[in-house]
């Protein structure tokens, strides 16, 4: 059974899982947002959660996590390494049995996928 999500907000990924229970998705999810939450990109004080840079998470039945993201720009100097970042924060969630990061660049994105809060932080209104 497959459980996708559409965006609630322009920051939100789409989350996609198959067999888990719905209390133990909610909690891995959560669990998941609030690492991601501590990944940021050096140049940028927001997260990469709140940027909008995380355009899907899919979660499998073995709890492994496979990671949608972009960057604000593709010659991003942190490019080669924040995929690792974020495969080590969503690899430290309880229940998490490991992750994998997916580059794309499709769609690019741009400052609409950012949070309010993100919008806040960069005084981009």
């Amino acid at each position: 059974m497959s459980d996708t999500a559409a965006p609630a907000a322009p920051n939100l990924p789409e989350v996609e899982a198959s067999a888990i229970p719905p209390a133990e998705l909610d909690t891995i999810t959560e669990g998941l947002v609030a690492a991601l939450k501590t990944v940021y990109d050096p140049e940028i004080p927001v997260d990469i959660y709140e940027l909008g840079l995380i355009y899907k998470i899919e979660i499998d039945d073995s709890k492994f996590v496979a990671i949608d993201m972009t960057l604000t720009a593709p010659g991003c100097p942190v490019a080669g390494e924040m995929p690792g970042w974020v495969e080590t924060a969503a690899s430290a969630v309880p229940g998490v049995a490991g992750a994998r990061v997916n580059m794309v660049f499709d769609p690019p994105w741009d400052q609409s996928r950012m949070s309010d809060e993100a919008r806040v932080a960069l005084d981009m209104w």
